[in-house]
């Protein structure tokens, strides 16, 4: 019996030398491949990260498999490293018996493992979470009513009684600054926060993001806005299999006619970033739209503003829609990558030097369509990663509509859509 147990205990010292050599010497292959200038350049927090990332994969193989099936920017983001060392035995042990994210509930990581909710949102009970889908519903119900409550009380205020032939149109908003300076009132009224990040008042100051020249120098030769889609594949309830044309695709050509016959000139990529042999894969769209987005940038310095333009994904029997001008029209929302975690700060190897430019693009387009398309545009959607924002000052990520929308929705709500970025990019 001592001598089965002398082996079994050299069997386990052999397991941890080799898992050990694994980590640290695959680690290090995959740090110098990624980092060609190494050591000296990245320092010990990228070796640390690399390591972090080798010991996450061996640990929990089956929560990396299920974590990088998420449309995310990167395949292994910080949350998930810091997930899996906190459940750790040892990294509790030398670190404190601390949960990530602040003492989240186990249900939450059985979820996690489980392959449950990813983005999940807790409500009024720590233990009640739901989705993406659920989020944008009640968002749109509540922003539809609350549209339809400042309406009747603009006509009970005023009444406006249209000119002959003409067909009434909802009064839009002025915002004055007094409101917008108040940090509750302008995250309460115009912002949806991911749960996994945090912004402060200092990230959010009206005065600051107003104050930020949007406008596009049309005088350039070249193109001036590129527009391209990291999910080519999107669709709508009657898209045709196969025909681009009735796409996100065809709909990004539509905004760049739109935004041509005012008089800019507009680069359409086409190029597909989302499809691996043929088969829808998102796990690395975003790397590989920021390659090929990044070189095209090098090539024509005359590109100022560069537009994600994609459909939301909602739950069935949700409707993104409002009336514009008489015509069922889909409901877009601006979207800001933060690089921040809620849990760990800035997340370093997400840099965008151009944040504080985004939050204030986004935040004139919000104002800009509650001020001529009220009910329109959705609250801009806060979330922690990056989303190739970091490419231009003027970068944006637009979600147009979602699968519940028609084309014709969609393609009409280009038009006012074109007439708000023509009345920032060219006040």
């Amino acid at each position: 019996m001592e001598r089965l147990s002398k082996i079994c205990n050299r069997l386990l010292w052999i397991f941890f030398f080799g898992a050990g050599f694994y980590i640290v010497f695959i680690g290090g292959q995959r740090f110098l491949m990624d980092n060609p200038e190494g050591l000296f350049t990245n320092g010990k927090a990228a070796v640390q990260r690399v390591c972090q990332r080798e010991l996450a994969r061996c640990l929990y193989p089956g929560l990396f498999l299920e974590y990088i099936q998420e449309d995310e920017e990167s395949t292994l983001s910080e949350r998930y490293i810091q997930k899996v060392m906190a459940m750790h035995p040892l990294y509790r042990l030398i670190y404190g018996a601390k949960q990530p994210g602040g003492g989240q509930s186990t249900a939450t990581y059985e979820m996690l493992i489980t392959g449950g909710v990813h983005d999940e949102f807790e409500s009024g009970s720590p233990e009640e979470a739901y989705d993406m889908e659920s989020l944008a519903q009640k968002e749109n119900e509540k922003a539809l009513e609350r549209q339809a409550e400042e309406a009747r009380d603009r006509q009970e205020e005023e009444p406006e009684t249209p000119a002959d032939g003409a067909e009434a149109k909802t009064a839009g908003v002025i915002y004055n600054m007094e409101d917008l300076s108040d940090f509750d009132f302008l995250l309460g009224h115009f912002y949806t926060l991911d749960k996994n990040t945090t912004i402060s008042p200092d990230d959010l100051r009206a005065e600051t993001l107003l104050a930020k020249d949007m406008s596009l120098d049309l005088d350039v030769e070249g193109p001036q806005i590129l527009i391209y889609h990291t999910h080519s594949q999107e669709g709508f309830i009657d898209s045709v299999p196969g025909d681009n044309s009735t796409t996100i695709v065809g709909v990004g050509e539509y905004l760049a006619q739109l935004l041509r016959e005012k008089g800019y000139d507009v680069l359409h990529v086409t190029s597909v970033f989302d499809l691996v042999d043929g088969k829808l894969d998102r796990n690395e769209a975003y790397s590989k739209a920021a390659v090929e987005i990044g070189a095209i940038l090098k090539e024509n310095p005359s590109i100022q503003s560069v537009i994600d333009l994609h459909r939301d994904g909602v739950a069935e029997g949700t409707h993104l829609v409002t009336e514009i001008d008489g015509k069922q029209t889909a409901r877009f929302m601006f979207f800001n990558g933060l690089s921040r975690s809620k849990t760990n700060g800035p997340i370093a190897y997400l840099n965008n030097p151009y944040i504080q430019d985004n939050l204030a693009l986004t935040l004139q387009l919000k104002l800009a369509c509650e001020q001529y398309y009220p009910g329109l545009s959705r609250n801009i959607y806060l979330k922690s990663l990056r989303y190739n924002l970091h490419l231009s000052d003027k970068a944006m990520l637009i979600e147009a509509g979602a699968q519940t929308n028609t084309l014709e929705e969609m393609m009409n709500t280009m038009e006012p859509l074109a007439d708000i970025l023509d009345k920032v990019f060219n006040p």
